[in-house]
């Protein structure tokens, strides 16, 4: 961001105010401001302590970070019962953050709630409709020029209801806020899953739903499952190529892919202070990747440092005051405690395995690991033994194919991230050589873009044969028109991204993804090859002479000022009621959203199969992204896109099910719209961590808007689950997973039992075979008082309506 005067003087030109001095424009006493773009929203440690008392006093034992933060925030600290893992907790959370492809159909859910204004700090970022195509200003316009209807309806929406918009250029989500908005203490939720990247900056960020968000922008307290809380204690410190990537990596191959359900993962110990701010920040943005409900690191110097070279001096100096607030208290309790040894970690290559196994694998150099932690251990080559042969079978040989590298994404795209990169490609430069494989950069904010610009990091990335791409998502959310190789064919990259679902990047389902860190990348882009390992290989200069890279050093925070490019930030006017939000009714980009359905009082009879579902199902299955993006604010539209990446376990095939009624096998979303017409209700069988992925609520609103009921699984991923109670639909999971195997694609199920639905009490599931017999089975479900009401209103938005009148 730009330096303290500077933003000041920006904000006070927006405002229409005379220029005061800096320190009583944003600080008076014991008053802070939340950030430079909103004066007037003052931080409240004060409340943090008094709540933080209360519930102390209250359970009387000594209390982990997470829980002063989280139950600090409490809409009534005396009385709320408070139990980890059990009790539903009413939250007050300081501000809402939101992408630009969850903020249509969160916008356009709180303008049918016919409120006037948001009652709380919020924001929109538009990063995720930019296509990497040909280059950073070149694919900016691009986007501009196609998504110019939503952006003009994000701005105008943001105006009119007092939210604050950064334009398309602008950078990340993840990085803005970590820039501007995040500060030790803060409860922020964000319209995606990877908002725990906050949590670098000793705060509580969580992913949530479009309809989460709305709550919240409405003035309601936010329901959240009191979370367990898992510790990670670190000791030691990171040296030479291991970075804290390795890390999260290390962590997710403890904890799997949803080993964190539920939990907030709470990291401390001596080895905390070896990491900078943003390496803490991208370990907490991927505890997305292990189920958790978010990460958290305490307060240290390490964030005192960021917030005073981001021009927020002031916030640093309060929270040297409440410090005892933003870290665990002595002989706190941990409901599962992982020990880790930096000294110990090694860089580390992620993959997810794609053949629909859902397991993270880990290539570790000497020793080498290729690691599955649902299926053990196997030893293999990189490079010390001989690469197995079915390893081949998944990619090309990496000894000779030319492996793209991709760096940058919410994950890893600081100004030390791009740092470390460009220290590995200067050493390659003096020795005259360049990247032998693709390589692209994506800068993390309009801040990072053009202070690395100014301090020479870009150039240098340029020169070993990088593309600068935009200040956005890009290839990490599957904004990529790749054009090197064909759909279909197979083959591998390598990026320092946090997914690498089957397609994710490029939509491809034959490439292969490895996840590291941007260095390593960076160093594999310019040997052109998986197998090169820098710790113990030699690269050929261009005068014949072999040499080794040595581990790259670079500052994690800039010497001079941040230099905060251009100004893309639009403020928004103090009286917003006057403006317009125009959608045009035949818009294929926006649609006004109807209410759902009302319950209609009676058990739900005769509910078909829409499709039961083989392994693994993300919401990149339930509601694929990249091309998909741009009909994020049109429900029917992006409805066409329902459950299309699903492997229906009738045929082991995606995107083909049998209609019950014809016997013809056809596209999901077109049976859907087929039983839709015909007063065919639906119900859809699932396996395990159902939904786990982005926090994508187009997932829950497709299947209810083509008339599904129930989502029937062996369990769910926590905000996947969450966002299927804000429609209406019933997210139910089987009291014996073995039940899985009674179901049929060809039976109809009757749910019995919503006359009486209650918290804690399972519903019936009768399974009718076409035979004429029946079983019965139990389901379980974690509704709460609250969410039941919204199953009977029909939705959580039509609930909020019902109280308003």
């Amino acid at each position: 961001m730009a330096p303290y005067s500077l933003l000041v003087t920006r904000l006070q030109k927006a405002l229409g105010v005379r220029q005061y001095h800096v320190a009583s424009v944003l600080c008076q006493r014991a008053k802070v401001a939340m950030s430079h773009f909103e004066p007037s929203e003052y931080i409240r440690y004060d409340l943090l302590e008094k709540n933080i008392n209360i519930v102390r006093k209250r359970l009387n034992r000594p209390l982990t970070l997470s829980e002063k933060i989280v139950y600090g925030h409490l809409d009534d600290p005396a009385n709320q019962e408070v139990e980890r893992g059990k009790t539903y907790l009413r939250l007050r959370p300081d501000r809402v953050a939101m992408q630009d492809a969850t903020a249509q159909m969160a916008m356009l859910q709180f303008i049918s709630s016919g409120l006037p204004k948001v009652a709380v700090p919020s924001t929109i970022h538009c990063d995720h409709l930019i296509e990497a195509q040909l280059g950073g200003d070149k694919d900016l316009r691009r986007a501009k020029d196609i998504n110019q209807e939503v952006y003009n309806f994000l701005a105008t929406a943001g105006a009119k209801y007092g939210v604050g918009f950064w334009r398309p250029g602008s950078g990340i989500i993840h990085q803005i806020i970590l820039e501007n908005y995040a500060y030790p203490g803060v409860l922020l939720i964000g319209t995606d899953s990877h908002t725990p990247n906050g949590g670098g900056l000793g705060g509580i960020c969580i992913g949530v739903g479009g309809a989460d968000a709305v709550d919240v922008m409405a003035g309601i307290p936010w329901e959240l499952k009191c979370p367990k809380v898992i510790g990670v204690k670190l000791t030691g410190s990171l040296s030479g190529w291991s970075s804290p990537k390795d890390v999260i990596l290390k962590v997710a191959g403890i904890l799997t892919v949803k080993g964190g359900t539920g939990a907030i993962v709470e990291y401390h110990g001596p080895g905390v202070d070896s990491i900078s701010c943003t390496g803490m920040a991208t370990i907490c943005n991927m505890g997305a990747e292990i189920g958790a409900t978010t990460s958290v690191f305490p307060y240290n110097h390490r964030m005192k440092k960021y917030l005073s070279k981001t021009g927020r001096a002031e916030i640093a100096r309060l929270a040297d005051e409440f410090k005892d607030h933003l870290v665990p208290d002595p002989g706190c309790h941990y409901d599962q405690l992982i020990e880790i040894n930096l000294n110990e970690v090694r860089k580390v290559i992620g993959f997810k395995e794609l053949l629909r196994m859902g397991t993270l694998l880990s290539c570790h150099w000497g020793p080498a690991w290729f690691r599955s932690p649902e299926q053990g251990l196997w030893a293999f080559g990189f490079p010390s033994v001989e690469t197995p042969a079915w390893f081949l079978l998944l990619t090309p040989d990496p000894t000779t194919h030319n492996v793209p590298g991709l760096i940058g994404s919410c994950t890893n795209s600081s100004y030390e991230d791009m740092g470390r990169s460009a220290a590995v490609a200067k050493q390659a430069l003096a020795h005259g050589l360049k990247c032998k494989s693709q390589f692209t950069i994506t800068p993390g904010s309009e801040q990072i873009r053009a202070t690395i610009e100014r301090d020479g990091y870009a150039q240098i990335l340029r020169d070993v044969g990088g593309i600068v791409l935009a200040n956005a998502c890009g290839p990490c959310i599957g904004q990529w028109d790749r054009k090197d190789i064909k759909k279909g064919e197979k083959n591998t990259i390598v990026t320092s991204y946090n997914r690498n679902f089957t397609g994710r990047n490029d939509a491809n389902p034959e490439t292969h993804a490895f996840v590291t860190s941007p260095e390593i990348v960076t160093a594999l882009a310019i040997a052109g090859t998986l197998k090169f390992n820098p710790e113990t290989d030699f690269l050929t200069g261009k005068d014949g002479k072999k040499f080794k890279l040595e581990a790259p050093d670079a500052d994690e925070l800039p010497h001079a000022e941040f230099d905060p490019g251009q100004d893309t930030y639009q403020q928004p006017p103090k009286d917003g009621s006057g403006l317009r939000v125009d959608v045009s009714p035949t818009s294929q980009r926006l649609q006004l959203l109807e209410p759902f359905d009302k319950w209609d009082g009676k058990d739900l009879e005769d509910l078909q199969i829409l499709i039961k579902v083989k392994g693994k199902c993300t919401t990149d299955h339930i509601s694929a992204a990249g091309p998909w993006l741009k009909f994020r604010g049109h429900l029917d539209n992006i409805s066409n896109n329902l459950l299309i990446g699903a492997i229906n376990i009738e045929n082991g095939k995606a995107n083909s099910i049998r209609n019950a009624v014809t016997q013809e096998f056809g596209p999901v979303p077109d049976t859907a719209r087929y039983y839709k017409k015909h007063g065919i209700r639906w119900v859809v069988i699932g396996d395990e961590n159902y939904g786990e992925g982005s926090s994508r609520e187009h997932a829950a609103l497709e299947p209810r808007h083509l008339g599904g009921r129930a989502i029937i699984t062996k369990s769910f991923a926590r905000i996947h689950e969450t966002n299927l109670k804000k429609q209406g639909l019933l997210p139910l999971t089987f009291a014996d997973p073995a039940d899985y195997n009674k179901i049929h694609p060809v039976d109809k199920l009757t749910i019995q039992g919503l006359k009486d639905f209650a918290p804690g009490k399972p519903l019936k599931c009768i399974i009718k075979h076409p035979n004429g017999t029946q079983e019965t089975i139990l389901l379980n479900h974690t509704f709460n008082e609250t969410q039941i009401e919204w199953f009977r209103a029909g939705s959580a938005l039509n609930r909020m309506k019902e109280l308003q009148q």
